[in-house]
């Protein structure tokens, strides 16, 4: 796949930077948190009577429904799996709970309960089994006997400490790679001036370690703020790359990882790239940058400069996904371009992941049919430019 780098110099707002559109949906329906219960549950009662008035039974059922969404949301917090705020993703959910008010009634119920099973599942069980994706990149400028065994994670969005992170850090253990590699969004946009988050996502990273290091790089602005982040991992075994280039070597082999920190701004952050590379590279060089949508210019610098590998995150896949349709939201400005997972680019692999955590503020914490996943590659010397 070859992409045209587009000029985005014109846009006003970026995905992943305060003000866009997203965020300001994002915090204005926030507000809904604030509405006292008894004011929320006549707001749901509303809801419900206005398209099945005078059919009580109905209304009264729907209503039903829609408490137990309330009810279920709101009890992730006391269970220590997710802590957003329940009421805006209820009045989203009671919308969509309209719909199969179209079908006869005894449908309309079944799909009402299948609702029901299907938020269970997305609130309370997808968003805590991390998948393990494995990878394999040959390239002929792998010359060592052994593989690379490189761990990608990204978008942790730490809230607090749970499960789902305890779950990441023993399959770290379990795996041994040689190197870890986060790309950014180290906080729960709702959380990323709350000291409890910070102690949490402290505890997480000091279990960071691998033989050749870890290392990061900053994620979006509105999430991971310059004044937060340096002090988040101060006396931390993970080193944040902000404009880096760093030479490495395993069994004597050399690479290099480049890390740069994330503007959105593809046209601002090109440069920022080029001046990284070396000319007529014979290296094998990983960038990791949050953001996918600067692979059309990384890419274009390839058979010069020799990236060989972009690692990214920022997507989460869109978190919830329909077959056949994908994602309905991605925060790229290439929009479905740049879903998840990999992509050969020109040359450069390219990889997305689904991410850890969850985006935060007035966002649904959900996942339905896009699990949080860490991404294991091997890097292998055999020939050819690119792998599997």
């Amino acid at each position: 796949m070859n992409l045209k780098i587009r000029d985005f110099s014109h846009r006003r707002f970026f995905p992943g930077t305060t003000g866009n559109s997203f965020d300001v949906i994002l915090h204005r329906y926030e507000k809904l948190a604030q509405i006292p219960d008894l004011v929320f549950a006549s707001l749901l009662f509303l809801i419900a009577v206005i398209p099945t008035a005078p059919r009580w039974g109905l209304t009264l059922m729907l209503w039903g429904f829609f408490l137990i969404d309330w009810f279920l949301l709101a009890y992730l917090p006391k269970k220590g799996k997710s802590y957003g705020s329940a009421k805006p993703p209820v009045i989203l959910l009671a919308v969509l709970r309209l719909i199969p008010l179209l079908f006869p009634i005894p449908v309309t119920v079944v799909l009402e309960l299948i609702g029901t099973l299907l938020v269970i599942y997305g609130f309370w069980i997808e968003p805590h089994r991390i998948r393990l994706t494995r990878q394999v990149l040959h390239t002929s400028k792998w010359k060592a006997k052994r593989p690379l065994r490189l761990l990608h994670i990204g978008d942790l969005h730490v809230e607090r400490l749970t499960s789902r992170e305890r779950q990441l850090n023993a399959m770290i253990v379990s795996l041994q790679p040689d190197i870890i590699l986060f790309s950014g969004d180290f906080l729960n946009l709702s959380y990323v001036r709350d000291p409890l988050a910070w102690t949490a996502a402290r505890e997480i990273m000091k279990e960071w370690k691998a033989p050749l290091g870890a290392y990061a790089v900053m994620g979006s602005p509105a999430v991971d703020l310059p004044d937060i982040i340096p002090d988040l991992l101060k006396d931390l075994p993970v080193c944040l790359l902000e404009h880096d280039r760093l030479p490495l070597q395993l069994d004597g082999q050399p690479f290099d990882l480049i890390g740069l920190s994330c503007t959105h701004k593809p046209f601002v952050d090109g440069p920022r790239l080029e001046s990284l590379l070396q000319e007529d590279s014979d290296r094998f060089t990983v960038l990791l940058y949050h953001s996918p949508d600067l692979a059309p210019n990384a890419s274009s610098l390839t058979r010069r400069s020799g990236i060989d590998l972009h690692l990214a995150g920022h997507t989460h896949g869109g978190q919830v996904r329909l077959p056949i349709v994908g994602a309905f939201y991605t925060g790229s400005l290439y929009g479905k371009r740049f879903e998840k997972g990999r992509y050969n680019i020109g040359g450069m692999a390219l990889y997305i992941t689904r991410g850890i955590g969850m985006e935060g503020a007035a966002a649904p914490r959900v996942r339905f049919l896009c699990p949080p996943e860490i991404i294991l590659w091997e890097i292998k010397g055999v020939q050819g430019s690119l792998g599997e």
